[in-house]
């Protein structure tokens, strides 16, 4: 983000406006467009938006297409799409997003969407207890495979030398290149070895499916942004507004979700950078001492 517009915000916030605490209440109508938006952070990651433009992944964050996700060591990502569906990836990964829409065909809803698995561990889930009723045309390609999703649950990777499908539950329709047929096995799992022809599906052993999953699973303690979070971390104070501004910047191109949050003294402002939305005290604790131990920042504060 430019100094330039951060200067004319952190203007406004003085003379009154503030940053919500909370992660931003998502539209109904940008849901209705199929948006994708982010319910959980565990940092460093980022948004690459269409234009090039970078910045951290913060909670809230409406994705649209051609936007990227961008996941760094030891990061996750949930998102959620407007059927109530969960889009996990995990670390050093990346998710291109593209064909994001809802139309009608046949006067029933169709949410759409295509997921472009560049690198990383990745799991699609649709929720059964939302209350959404129509149907979906959700596409996931996983470098060289290609997976029609029909209701289901399914983990995936893209780690450079073979692709990975894996069938927890429900129906798939697999292509790659010439070769095409349906996982409809329950525990299953199909690996495209790069510049070799496909393995046979074969059934997933629980052990393995256990630490496939972990991949993608937000840990707790690792001071993850959570929908709810009440708790924050201050990381620095300053009177000075470029001083405040160098500070987050460093944190948001660094890939963590830092604010400025200006607070009125006897001497004038205060601007406090600060990450919000953790749900808990020790959460917030363990990203305090993460940043002061990787990035220097000398007493971090924990608050609600």
């Amino acid at each position: 983000m430019k100094i330039r517009t951060l200067l004319s915000m952190v203007l406004l916030l003085a003379a009154g406006c503030a940053f919500a605490a909370t992660a931003p209440v998502v539209p109904k109508t940008a849901l209705a467009k199929s948006l994708i938006v982010v319910e959980g952070v565990q940092m460093p990651a980022w948004v690459e938006r269409a234009n090039g433009a970078r910045d951290a992944l913060t909670l809230g964050t409406l994705l649209s297409n051609k936007d990227r996700v961008i996941t760094g060591p030891g990061a996750r990502a949930l998102l959620r799409l407007a059927d109530g569906s969960l889009i996990r990836l995990g670390e050093n990964g990346m998710l291109a997003l593209d064909d994001l829409g809802q139309k009608k065909f046949q006067l029933k809803d169709v949410v759409t969407a295509s997921l472009d698995v560049l690198s990383g561990a990745f799991r699609f889930t649709t929720q059964a207890l939302t209350k959404f009723r129509g149907e979906r045309d959700v596409k996931v390609r996983i470098v060289t495979i290609t997976i029609g999703i029909r209701g289901t649950d399914l983990w995936g990777k893209a780690d450079g030398t073979k692709d990975i499908a894996c069938l927890i539950e429900g129906k798939v329709d697999v292509t790659r290149g010439d070769q095409a047929f349906t996982m409809d096995q329950p525990m299953s799992f199909y690996v495209a070895l790069k510049d070799k022809p496909g393995e046979p599906v074969a059934p997933v052993p629980q052990e393995q499916l256990a630490k496939w999953a972990a991949e993608t699973e937000i840990a707790a303690g690792a001071g993850a942004l959570r929908k709810g979070g009440k708790w924050r971390v201050y990381l620095a104070d300053a009177s000075d507004q470029r001083a405040a501004l160098k500070t987050y910047d460093q944190l948001r191109n660094a890939g963590y979700a830092a604010e400025i949050r200006p607070v009125t003294i006897e001497s004038g402002i205060n601007y406090r950078v600060r990450i919000s939305n953790l749900g808990t005290q020790q959460e917030a604790a363990a990203l305090g001492a993460k940043l002061k131990a990787q990035m220097g920042f000398a007493e971090p504060k924990v608050s609600k």
